[in-house]
């Protein structure tokens, strides 16, 4: 599904309910963690930006790892200038705002190709979507983890003292 096929509007709607629906569980998993009240509109805000420009990306042809990645340094450095604005932690903003973005789907069907290994038995096409699932699933979480921390290494790294 490239850009180039799908009309303008079809790829803004595209984009809004993706966001919107990223917002949510960022918003819920804020609440899990604690994060203060005032901070929650900021999760929901980071969440929608990161998991749009992921979509964004791979609706441009970017594989969902590297896209996941790149969405993930978005993140990182939006979440690292909000805390300087407001004074809080970057965790704040971005543990909650990069779940959206975890391989739930990928995560599920590795889970279930080795229950149906263990029941049904070996076959091929069911190794195939074990091995295929788990290794998606695992350089997407690479990819979000490497990606969300870089930032922060990146501006918060010590200088060398001559």
């Amino acid at each position: 599904m490239g850009i180039k096929r799908l009309g303008i509007i079809t790829i803004i709607l595209t984009l809004i309910e993706d966001m919107i629906l990223a917002a949510i569980p960022a918003v819920g998993f804020a609440m899990v963690f604690n994060v203060p009240i005032r901070a929650l509109k900021y999760c929901a805000l980071l969440g929608a930006i990161g998991h749009g420009s992921r979509t964004l990306l791979v609706m441009s042809g970017m594989n969902i790892e590297w896209a996941s990645f790149c969405a993930a340094i978005l993140v990182g450095c939006i979440g690292i200038q909000w805390s300087r604005w407001w004074l809080a932690h970057p965790k704040v903003f971005t543990v909650a705002a990069i779940i959206p973005m975890f391989p739930g789907i990928n995560a599920y069907i590795a889970m279930i190709s080795v229950v149906k290994l263990t029941q049904i038995g070996y076959s091929a096409e069911i190794f195939e979507a074990l091995v295929t699932n788990f290794l998606k699933a695992s350089f997407i979480v690479g990819a979000l983890s490497i990606g969300l921390s870089l930032p922060g290494l990146w501006l918060y790294r010590k200088r060398p003292s001559v």
